[in-house]
């Protein structure tokens, strides 16, 4: 990919695809890669505070949606796990925030609702001989 290639497609997936500001254990997480290029899903797995920094990093357990599955821990800031900006591991540009999927008590409270359609009223099936 090209150096504005990544941020144009993060801005064609925000488009499309239901984003949440938060991060929290159970999400599915949109993951964007650079080199290699990358766009996959994973699982939040844990969220636990680094303690070896003295800024608020966090280890964060992915478990990616691939076949096989693969299991890593990223230590990243909040604004890195949440969408906010996009950050490089190894030098290579990489981007993370939370899909809305749109599970029970897993909805953005921002996004509204589809309203519900309307069925139709009963009788306006006209039988054909």
């Amino acid at each position: 990919m090209e150096n504005n290639n990544l941020e144009k497609l993060i801005e064609e997936l925000k488009a499309v695809t239901p984003l949440k500001k938060t991060t929290e254990v159970g999400d599915i997480v949109l993951v964007v890669s650079e080199n290699p290029q990358l766009l996959l899903y994973g699982l939040v797995g844990s969220i636990e505070r680094d303690p070896s920094k003295q800024d608020e990093w966090w280890n964060i357990g992915l478990t990616f949606l691939t076949v096989p599955l693969q299991n890593v821990v990223w230590t990243l800031r909040t604004a890195q796990m949440t969408g906010q900006e996009i950050f490089t591991m190894g030098g290579e540009k990489r981007f993370v925030q939370a899909v809305s999927i749109g599970i029970a008590g897993n909805e953005d409270p921002k996004r509204t609702p589809p309203e519900p359609k309307k069925s139709s009223p009963k009788g306006t099936l006209k039988r054909v001989k």
